[in-house]
């Protein structure tokens, strides 16, 4: 057995411990146990073998619990405490009403659809604990396939070995001006109306199946795209456009809640699409907590 397995004492010395030191007397514990008396004083007797120390000052008129009897008594009341619970623990975990969810998103999700999802999840589920994380898609990919994240809110190109999705949102997009460009108070543009107007992308490694559909809407428009940044996360696009650098592009779901000094106008003609899935591992069938959370993701999509 390896040598961190190896414990000097068994639970029912510390039981059998702690039940003496309560009621300091070895015939009322040995009742409350339901056990011999003497083979509770053995028991304790091999307590204190094991620790090397006096647990119990024993007379034929009382006991009393050593300074190394109180101290011990302190750290077991927590342990055997956290072991009662364990039954009911481990069937709330296995219902999923409590645990941990490690999950990635994308800023389109957290734009539109997975506020939501998550007040819902945790109206439902208030035991189970997200630890949420901005990721662009080709590293919640990457996560995914480690096992370093249990969901993702990502884009997809297209299908992935090995990664189940979730349509959540597919839409045409318009993009996203300074509330003081030109073209402002036009209702619906197209992207050769935009042929002088700079743009704010992404770096294409974060999304490549996105930037590609950027690219080919421009082309297919016969504009040559003028890009004067590329920046991550979202918001810091968002942030430039509202500084005068340039237009970006954005989904119509994404435009419900803008900031000051930017205006969302709709893209006649070519624009690129945006999709939203939330994926998991096929390697197995999802845990409770997280077949919960696809649920939830679910009925949103259906809505």
């Amino acid at each position: 057995m390896p040598r961190e397995y190896q414990y000097p004492f068994e639970l029912r010395h510390l039981v059998y411990f702690r039940e003496v030191a309560r009621k300091l007397h070895f015939r009322k514990a040995a009742e409350t146990l339901g056990v011999a008396q003497p083979a509770l004083s053995r028991q304790v007797a091999q307590l204190e073998a094991s620790l090397g120390v006096r647990l119990l000052n024993r007379s034929s008129r009382r006991v009393e619990l050593t300074a190394a009897g109180s101290a011990l008594l302190e750290r077991v009341e927590p342990v055997l405490a956290a072991l009662l619970r364990v039954p009911a623990d481990m069937k709330a975990v296995a219902e999923g009403r409590v645990g941990r969810l490690r999950v990635s998103f994308t800023g389109l999700a957290m734009a539109t659809v997975l506020p939501d999802i998550l007040r819902g999840f945790h109206r439902q589920f208030p035991g189970i604990r997200l630890e949420l994380n901005e990721s662009p898609t080709s590293l919640q990919l990457a996560a995914l396939k480690q096992g370093e994240i249990d969901c993702g809110f990502f884009h997809p190109d297209g299908p992935s070995p090995g990664i189940d999705t979730i349509l959540l949102l597919r839409e045409q997009n318009g993009v996203l001006l300074p509330s003081d460009h030109p073209l402002r108070d036009k209702k619906k543009l197209s992207l050769k109306d935009l042929a002088s107007t700079p743009f704010v992308l992404f770096p294409r490694a974060n999304n490549p199946g996105f930037y590609d559909r950027v690219l080919a809407a421009f082309a297919s428009s016969g504009v040559a795209p003028q890009i004067a940044e590329e920046v991550w996360p979202r918001s810091n696009g968002v942030g430039l456009v509202r500084a005068g650098v340039g237009a970006t592009f954005a989904a119509p779901s994404e435009s419900r809640l803008l900031p000051d000094k930017v205006v969302f106008r709709g893209l006649a003609g070519p624009s690129p699409e945006s999709r939203l899935v939330v994926g998991w591992r096929t390697t197995q069938a999802p845990a409770p907590a997280l077949a919960a959370l696809l649920k939830a993701a679910a009925a949103q999509a259906a809505a």
